[in-house]
C-alpha cells in the first residue's frame, strides 16, 4: 500500500521506543510512508540510542533534542519544535505512545493543525492525578481520533469519560511484541556475570518523583532496599532521575547491593528474565515481568495496569511489606495468576497498523 501523506510517529522515552518498534515494522511491511520523530526527552545514549539498536528501530528522521527540564519546559519545548516539522512533512496522521510529556505535546500540536491523532496504549488509569503521567494520558485520550487499547479495562475507563466507542479499538500490547521478538536473544547468565550475581537475586528500578524527589521518602526507599539486600543480592540499574538523592541517602552502603549503569533493552530484560524477584515503581516492567513469569513487587499506591495483577505476577505493596514478600517469593509461596492478558500475543503491532491505515483512509476520503 502506498500512502502519500506520511504517518508520523513521535517517541521521547524508553517505553515509547519499545511500543513503537512493532507498529513501525508492521506499517513498513504494508508499504506505508512513515516519519519518525525523536523528541530527545531521553537524551542519554544508555536511555535512548541503545534502545534503537536493540529494537531495530530506524534512524529518526528528526531529533528535536529537547533534553531535560521541568514538565512545563519540556512540554513547551516539544510543542514549539514539532509544529514546523509536522507542517513540513505534511503529516497524514500522528501516532503517539504512552503518557510522557512528548506524547501530550505532540498530540496538542497535531490537534490544532487538524492532523488525526492516534494514541497507542490509551485508556490506562491510575486515578492518581498527582502522577504527571496520569494527567498526560487523560488529556491525550480526550483529543485523540483513534484510541488503541492494550486491555479491556481501558475501554471501560474511556466510556466513563465520554469517549465514543467508535474511536476505541482493542489491539493488545505492542510492548509484548518487542519482548517476544527478542526473547530468544536474552543472555541472563552473561548479564548476571557482568553484574556480579549468581543464583537468586533481585532487580530493582526506582525513579518516580513520589519515591525519589523527597529526601525523607528516598531514605525510606533505601532502607527497604537494604532490607531486601539482607535476603538476597540486589542489582539496581540506576536511572539518572533520582540518582543523586538515592546515593545521598546511602543507597550504596550495603555489600549485597550492586549499582550498575542503565542498560539497553535486551540487556535489561536478560537480567530481569534471570531474576528471582523484581522491585519497581515502573509501569512497563509490570507488563514485562507478567510475560516473563517473574514475581513483581510494585512500590506504589496504585497502578494503571491492573491487568498485571489479575492476569500476571504483579502486586502493589507498601515499602514495609516488601522484605516479607521477598522472603515468600524465595520460599516458593508466591502464587501468580495462571492466566495471561488477552491479545498479548506478539501481534499487536499488526493490529495497530491495520487500524491506523483505516483511519488514514477515512481521513483521506473526507478531504
Amino acid at each position: 500500500m502506498n500512502v502519500e501523506r506520511p504517518i508520523v510517529h513521535v517517541v521521547g522515552a524508553r517505553p515509547n521506543f519499545v511500543k513503537a518498534a512493532p507498529v513501525l515494522r508492521a506499517l513498513h511491511e504494508r508499504g506505508a510512508a512513515q516519519v519518525l520523530i525523536h523528541t530527545g526527552q531521553h537524551y542519554d545514549s544508555a536511555m535512548s540510542d541503545v534502545f534503537f539498536v536493540d529494537l531495530g528501530l530506524p534512524e529518526p528522521h528528526v531529533n528535536l533534542g529537547v533534553g531535560s527540564g521541568s514538565h512545563a519546559q519540556q512540554t513547551a519545548a516539544v510543542m514549539a519544535a514539532i509544529e514546523p516539522v509536522l507542517l513540513e512533512v505534511d503529516a497524514g496522521a500522528l501516532v503517539v505512545y504512552g503518557d510522557v510529556n512528548s506524547t501530550l505535546a505532540a498530540a496538542l500540536v497535531a490537534t490544532k493543525l487538524s492532523i488525526p491523532v492516534v494514541h497507542v496504549e490509551a485508556g490506562l488509569r491510575s486515578f492518581d492525578m498527582a502522577m504527571p503521567e496520569e494527567v498526560n494520558r487523560r488529556l491525550v485520550d480526550q483529543i485523540s481520533d483513534l484510541l488503541l487499547i492494550t486491555s479491556p479495562d481501558a475501554a471501560v475507563h474511556l466510556g466513563r469519560e465520554g469517549i465514543a466507542e467508535s474511536r476505541v479499538r482493542f489491539v493488545g500490547n505492542p510492548m509484548i511484541d518487542s519482548l517476544f521478538r527478542l526473547r530468544e536473544r536474552f543472555t541472563p547468565d552473561e548479564v548476571m556475570r557482568d553484574a556480579g550475581v549468581a543464583g537468586s537475586f533481585a532487580v530493582t528500578t526506582i525513579h518516580r518523583p513520589s519515591n525519589v524527589d523527597d529526601p525523607a521518602r528516598a531514605a525510606e526507599v533505601v532502607e527497604m532496599l537494604h532490607r531486601v539486600a539482607d535476603e538476597l543480592p540486589v542489582v539496581i540499574p540506576l536511572h539518572p532521575r533520582g540518582r543523586a538523592t538515592l546515593l545521598a541517602t546511602g543507597l550504596d552502603r550495603h555489600s549485597s547491593l550492586r549499582i550498575v549503569d542503565p542498560m539497553g533493552y535486551q540487556q535489561f530484560l536478560s537480567l530481569v528474565s534471570g531474576a528471582t524477584v523484581v522491585v519497581t515503581d515502573s509501569g512497563g516492567i509490570q507488563e514485562e515481568t507478567t510475560m516473563l513469569d517473574v514475581p513483581c513487587i510494585t512500590v506504589r499506591d496504585s497502578t494503571e495496569r491492573p491487568i498485571t495483577i489479575s492476569h500476571g505476577t504483579n502486586r502493589l505493596m507498601d515499602l514495609d511489606a516488601v522484605p516479607q514478600a521477598v522472603r515468600e517469593v524465595m520460599a516458593g509461596e508466591w502464587r501468580p495468576s495462571q492466566h495471561r492478558p488477552p491479545l498479548w500475543d506478539g501481534h499487536a503491532g499488526e493490529r495497530c497498523a491495520e487500524e491506523i491505515l483505516s483511519l488514514l483512509d477515512r481521513s483521506n476520503a473526507s478531504r
